[in-house]
């Protein structure tokens, strides 16, 4: 794949010019939804004309690039006033054309939404005289023969072939499916619908959990946006203009993401933590939470109260181990045991503690006077037995790391007083 790639469209910098034309000493104010915050001047900031902006990769992308305050941002959707396109095209040294259309009552606006409207913006930017760099997204369905790729391979060859007559470059992108936050269930997303249903405790219909699919993360898509308004984008040379994602694309199953997403639920309850170090669950995490009701992001946890205080474990790891919180009432003494192989760290939040340690074995005691004035972590070696003594006249609270989540069947523990 590599050998037919062009790395760069962008070394003619005529087309991405360093100040944006559109720029002036005077902020630029558009109406809603083309509103433009006063800080995205800069010297090297450009105009960003965004179709589609208040969709799903639309409002991602936006928000990314109001973060940034560098560019001027034009937005153009379905309740933007329609003569704004015209003035916007004038105006842009980039097009993003997010706008489409997938799930229609009649398959005719496929054609009107997808085909028609690249045709009449292209239109316009040719009228305008522009030569801005024009980003299309399109759909891997454009390979297939339904209306809606048909409509989207149409509009490509539209922006193809206006390349071609005006040099000004084509950045087309076959998209997979696109997870992530703010993607509208119940729609045309299966991540978005299972992630929202059993987020808010919502049932979920899996029709056929061995059909596999290809999905990409919309941070990820966003960051390959970015990179393409750089000048970045890995076009295809056998197709001029269409472009590569430079981004991970996952395969998956609909029973495995139900059972995956399913599994960030049950998490509450079982405080394990998903597999962090697996990229496509580290974001499918992400888009999940995102989906959490607003009276739901809180969750209890299962406190182990008595007289002393109390111990609560928080997380739970198969390979980082766990955290725990122990809270232990002013003269309390807890511990005294030791490990053969399991290891803690502890670390006070909050009052006076002494936390002692005995070698084994051994006769001699060691002393370590801790405190939440002064936040340090305390390693508790193998070996060693130990325990630690609130010596303040407030509740002490102590945060604990263990290397293994605690077996009952195994739980290398030995009492022995200190």
């Amino acid at each position: 794949m590599e050998n037919n790639l062009e790395k760069n469209w962008g070394n003619d910098r005529e087309n991405t010019p360093e100040c944006s034309r559109g720029n002036s000493s005077e902020p630029s104010r558009e109406s809603t939804p083309g509103s433009v915050p006063e800080n995205t001047q800069s010297c090297k900031g450009k105009t960003l004309l965004i179709t589609g902006a208040n969709g799903f990769i639309g409002k991602n992308l936006t928000a990314r690039l109001r973060a940034m305050g560098q560019h001027t941002l034009l937005l153009f959707d379905v309740d933007t006033p329609p003569e704004k396109l015209a003035e916007y095209a004038a105006r842009a040294d980039f097009v993003f054309h997010l706008a489409g259309v997938n799930r229609p009552k009649d398959p005719a606006e496929f054609y009107a939404g997808n085909r028609g409207f690249t045709e009449h913006l292209l239109l316009l930017l040719e009228e305008a005289g522009s030569k801005a760099p024009v980003l299309v997204t399109s759909s891997i369905q454009a390979e297939l023969e339904n209306d809606y790729g048909k409509s989207k391979r149409e509009a490509e060859a539209l922006v193809f072939g206006h390349e071609q007559k005006t040099g000004a470059p084509a950045l087309v992108y076959r998209l997979p499916g696109v997870f992530g936050k703010w993607c509208r269930p119940s729609y045309n997303s299966v991540v978005a619908t299972f992630c929202h249903n059993i987020a808010n405790g919502l049932p979920i219909e899996v029709r056929d959990p061995a059909y596999r699919f290809p999905l990409v993360y919309v941070d990820d898509v966003v960051n390959c946006f970015l990179a393409a308004l750089d000048g970045a984008a890995p076009r295809d040379r056998a197709l001029p203009g269409l472009c590569h994602l430079t981004c991970d694309v996952y395969e998956t199953t609909l029973g495995a993401l139900a059972e995956t997403i399913q599994s960030f639920r049950d998490s509450r309850k079982t405080i394990a933590v998903p597999d962090m170090g697996d990229a496509f669950t580290k974001k499918l995490y992400a888009a999940y939470l995102s989906y959490l009701p607003t009276n739901g992001f809180s969750y209890p946890l299962d406190m182990h109260t008595d007289a002393r205080g109390s111990f609560t474990e928080f997380l739970r790891t198969p390979d980082r181990g766990q955290v725990s919180v122990n809270v232990a009432k002013p003269g309390i003494v807890k511990g005294n045991h030791w490990h053969d192989t399991k290891n803690e760290k502890f670390l006070v939040v909050r009052g006076e503690a002494v936390i002692r340690f005995r070698r084994v074995g051994t006769d001699e005691v060691i002393e370590y006077r801790v405190s939440g004035d002064r936040l340090e972590v305390v390693d508790i070696p193998t070996g060693y037995t130990h325990s630690i003594e609130n010596v303040g006249k407030e509740d002490l609270v102590t945060v604990m790391w263990a290397n293994e989540p605690f077996d009952p069947e195994h739980p290398d523990t030995f009492y022995e007083k200190v």
